[in-house]
């Protein structure tokens, strides 16, 4: 397929077309899925010009091809045949999850999302996916999708959770443990 042309104009009334030919508005919960995964696409291609670390970057490089796969599983009504998230997809994550996990001790409290540069911005990328999560949720409840698809969402986000811990670990960044005092210092007081 070659693209020649960026704009069509048949979207300039709220608009936009499915795979199947369909016409639906473009805040159709099968669109704002889609949309989502390709916004989580966009940022990981971000958070990997912050990695230094070439072995994360692969694991992204993967994962933003996976991310286009999953955007045109969401956009394409079954049983349509295009390539879709399949339980390998899955298997991919969770190996990758345990390979960093294995690197990391285990969590007694939880973290504050930051520390360099990009394990933030792979904090944010995480809190992505669990928004397109949500709205795979919400697709699914009114339309038959491939529950791959979901499960995916659900790991990935995992795996970035993971993988930004492993980049503040690997670049020598204490993280952050979370106070849930009620109590905070003086010094930490707005004044006034």
């Amino acid at each position: 397929m070659r693209i020649t042309k960026v704009y069509t104009k048949t979207g300039d009334g709220g608009e936009t077309s499915l795979v199947d030919g369909r016409r639906v508005s473009k805040d159709d919960p099968r669109v704002c899925a889609y949309g989502d995964v390709d916004e989580l696409n966009s940022f990981l291609g971000l958070a990997r010009t912050e990695l230094s670390d070439p072995g994360l970057d692969g694991i992204l490089r993967t994962i933003q091809n996976e991310l286009f796969i999953l955007g045109a599983d969401l956009a394409t009504p079954l049983p349509m045949e295009v390539p879709r998230i399949d339980a390998q997809h899955v298997q991919g994550l969770e190996e990758a999850i345990d390979s960093l996990m294995a690197e990391l001790e285990p969590l007694r409290e939880f973290i504050l999302p930051g520390g360099t540069r990009a394990a933030a911005l792979l904090h944010i990328a995480r809190t992505i996916a669990r928004r397109a999560e949500r709205l795979v949720v919400t697709l699914a409840g009114q339309t038959e999708i491939g529950e791959p698809g979901l499960i995916y969402l659900n790991r990935l986000s995992d795996l970035l959770f993971v993988m930004a811990r492993i980049a503040n670990k690997r670049a020598g960044t204490r993280e952050d443990s979370a106070n849930f005092s009620a109590r905070t210092s003086r010094s930490s007081q707005p004044n006034g």
